[in-house]
C-alpha cells in the first residue's frame, strides 16, 4: 500500500519528536536492531493480504511468550559482543594450563575483555535457546524457519558446551579462552547471522507487546474489488483517554463530510481513521473493537500543508498542488482512502466555499476511493445534500456558564457552530487586546 511522506507525518507515524510517534507508541523492542527492524516495517505497509496475514500470524504466536520472553538478551550483550569483534586482542588458542595462566598475567586486559564478553555470549545463546523452546509449536512458517535456523547454528560442541554451563558457577580460565578462541576464529559470521534473526524477532515481539498492552484487535482484510471500511469503537491510539467511534464506508457512502468546532474531535477523528488502516496493512492490531476492511492500494491525506518561502509558494498555491496531485494519483482506478482536513485553509471564505463545493463535487464521484473531509464551511453542506454518497457527521459542542462543552459525540448532520470568539474570550485574549493602550 502506498503512503507517501507526507501521510505518514500527518498521521504521525512517524514524528522529528519521536516520542509522538505511533512508531514511539509501538516500541517494546529490547535492542536497537530491533528498533530498527521495527522501524523498516513500520515504513512498509503491505499490499497483499497473504502477507498481511503471516505478520498477524507471527505476532498472535508470540502472544502467548511474552511474560516467558527471555531477560538474558539485552542490547548491553549486543553492544558487548559487536565490541568483542571490533577490539584486537591477543591470540587466545591456548592449549594448556601454563599457557592459560600466562595469557592471564602478560595478558591481563585481553583476558579481562575475553572473560566478560564470553559471558555475555553465553547469555546470548542461552536466550536464542529459550526462543527455540518457546517457538517449537509455532503456526507461523517464517517462525519456523527462523526457530531451525537457530537450531542449526547452536549446534555446534563448543556452544553446547555453552548451553550446559550453570549460571550460577563462574566460568574458567581455560573455558574463558577456550570459548573466546573459537568465537573470534570459527563463529563470527554465525554470531551476526543469530544477532541478526533475533532482531527481527525483537521487532514482532515489541509489536505483540504493544497489541498485549494496548488492547488492539486483529482487523479482517478482505480483497473486494470495492474499498470499504467497517469498524466499531475505533479510537485514536495515542490519547490517554480517547473516544470510540464506529466507522462506516463503502462504495455507496464513500465521502464522509465532517464538521464541528474547533478542538470538538474532528482532525482526531480523521487521523484515527488513518492511523488504523495503516497499521491494518502492516500486518498490526488496530484501535478498535473489530474491523474489517478492504484491501487498500494507498492511502493519502491532505492535514499539515505548508508554505514555501525559498520557492516564494504561498500555502494556498501547496494545498491546491497537495490536491492536485492526489486527484492524479487516484485516478488509476484502484483503491484509496483519503483524508482531508480542513481544505482550503489558505484563502478567504468566499474563496474557500467555491473551491471547496468544486472539489467535493469532484472527488465524490470517484467511487474507487473513500474520502474523509473535514471543514468549518459548513454553508457549502446544504447544496452538497442532493448526492446521495456523501454522509453528514458532525461533533456536538455546546455552552454553559460562558464555557465551552465537549461531548466528542460525532452525531448525524451538519454543524454551524461558531465558538472561535469564546474561545478567543475564554483564553484572555479579548480582555488583554482591551487593555492596551498607546
Amino acid at each position: 500500500m502506498l503512503a507517501d511522506k507526507t501521510t505518514l507525518n500527518d498521521l504521525s507515524i512517524f514524528h522529528h519528536e519521536e516520542e509522538l510517534s505511533v512508531f514511539h507508541h509501538l516500541n517494546f523492542t529490547r535492542t536497537l536492531g530491533g528498533k530498527d527492524w521495527l522501524r523498516q516495517m513500520l515504513s512498509r505497509p503491505m499490499g497483499d493480504i497473504r502477507s498481511i496475514n503471516g505478520v498477524q500470524t507471527i505476532i498472535k504466536d508470540l502472544l502467548p511468550f511474552l511474560h516467558n520472553w527471555p531477560e538474558t538478551i539485552t542490547n548491553g550483550t549486543m553492544m558487548v559482543i559487536e565490541k568483542f569483534y571490533e577490539t584486537p586482542v591477543a591470540d587466545m588458542n591456548v592449549s594448556n594450563k601454563a599457557n592459560v595462566f600466562f595469557y592471564k598475567v602478560f595478558y591481563s586486559a585481553d583476558f579481562a575483555l575475553a572473560r566478560f564478553s564470553v559471558q555475555h555470549f553465553v547469555s546470548f545463546v542461552k536466550g536464542m535457546q529459550e526462543i527455540v523452546d518457546l517457538l517449537k509449536d509455532s503456526q507461523s512458517n517464517q517462525l519456523q524457519v527462523w526457530k531451525d535456523r537457530i537450531t542449526m547454528l547452536l549446534n555446534k560442541p563448543v556452544l553446547q558446551e555453552m548451553l550446559q554451563h550453570d549460571r550460577s558457577t563462574k566460568l574458567t580460565a581455560a573455558e574463558i579462552l577456550k570459548f573466546g578462541a573459537f568465537l573470534r576464529r570459527s563463529f563470527k559470521s554465525e554470531v551476526f547471522e543469530l544477532i541478526d534473526i533475533y532482531s527481527r524477532i525483537d521487532a514482532y515481539y515489541s509489536m505483540a507487546v504493544a497489541c498485549d498492552k494496548y488492547k488492539l484487535v486483529f482487523p479482517e482484510l478482505i480483497d473486494s474489488a470495492e474499498p470499504f471500511i467497517e469498524a466499531k469503537q475505533l479510537f485514536h491510539p495515542l490519547l490517554p483517554t480517547p473516544v470510540s467511534y464506529d466507522v462506516e464506508m463503502s462504495r455507496q457512502t464513500n465521502f464522509l463530510f465532517l464538521t464541528g468546532a474547533n478542538m470538538a474531535g474532528k482532525s482526531t477523528y480523521i487521523k484515527a481513521v488513518g492511523v488504523a488502516v495503516y497499521l491494518a496493512h502492516v500486518g498490526m492490531g488496530v484501535p478498535a473493537g473489530n474491523m474489517q476492511l478492504s484491501l487498500f492500494n494507498g492511502l493519502l491525506s491532505n492535514i499539515q500543508v505548508i508554505d514555501n518561502i525559498i520557492k516564494g509558494e504561498s500555502y494556498f498555491f501547496n494545498e491546491v498542488q497537495r490536491i492536485r496531485s492526489t486527484i492524479e494519483r487516484i485516478s488509476d482506478g484502484k483503491k484509496w482512502l483519503i483524508v482531508i482536513d480542513e481544505l482550503f485553509k489558505g484563502t478567504n471564505v468566499q474563496d474557500a466555499m467555491k473551491c471547496s463545493t468544486t472539489v467535493i463535487e469532484g472527488l465524490r464521484k470517484m467511487n474507487n476511493a473513500l474520502f474523509i473531509l473535514s471543514t468549518h464551511l459548513y454553508e457549502i453542506g446544504e447544496s452538497l445534500k442532493q448526492y446521495p454518497n456523501i454522509q453528514f457527521r458532525y461533533f456536538e459542542t455546546s455552552v454553559a456558564d460562558d464555557q465551552l462543552v465537549f461531548s466528542y459525540q460525532l452525531k448525524e448532520g451538519i454543524s454551524n457552530d461558531r465558538l472561535g470568539y469564546l474561545i478567543l474570550k475564554k483564553e484572555g485574549v479579548v480582555d488583554l487586546l482591551q487593555k492596551l493602550s498607546f
